[in-house]
């Protein structure tokens, strides 16, 4: 279920996702008590573009067709904020377009980030250790370092 409310009184909106059971499990809690029931998983820009936040990484990460695997070598390289070189990628799904979006994750699994790739899967054979396969654009650590401004 997913509902959108204005962030401000701007045009911009925030959007949010809560379970159907999740609802219906609080439906006997006073609104008072209530202090959170929701997901923020991104809002909708001034120009109509629709940025995700970190916190949608859960959800979207069962449904994701394009991912990327680092090296364990490469990821704290990159949970800084540095983009993924050849060097640094442990595996890749097929089929991934240039420009395209994809999911991050360590070589255990794990969810690490949302990311620009650079080139389609075939082209990544071609380039040479120090290119850049995906750039960077959000990680796990984004929500403590902007925790004030989520």
């Amino acid at each position: 279920m997913l509902n959108r409310w204005p962030a401000t009184a701007s045009a911009s909106t925030r959007t949010r996702c809560v379970s159907d059971s999740l609802v219906k499990l609080t439906t006997n809690v006073t609104h008072p008590q209530l202090v959170s029931l929701n997901t923020y998983i991104g809002k909708f820009t001034h120009g109509g573009s629709f940025h995700l936040t970190i916190q949608s990484l859960s959800i979207l990460t069962p449904n994701a067709k394009h991912k990327i695997w680092l090296k364990p070598t490469s990821v704290m390289s990159f949970l800084y904020g540095n983009h993924v070189l050849k060097g640094g990628l442990g595996r890749i799904t097929e089929n991934i377009t240039s420009d395209g979006k994809v999911e991050v994750f360590s070589m255990s699994d794990m969810p690490l980030d949302f990311g620009i790739a650079t080139m389609n899967t075939q082209d990544y054979r071609m380039l040479d250790s120090n290119g850049i396969v995906v750039l960077h654009q959000a990680d796990i650590g984004e929500g403590l370092r902007m925790e004030d401004g989520l």
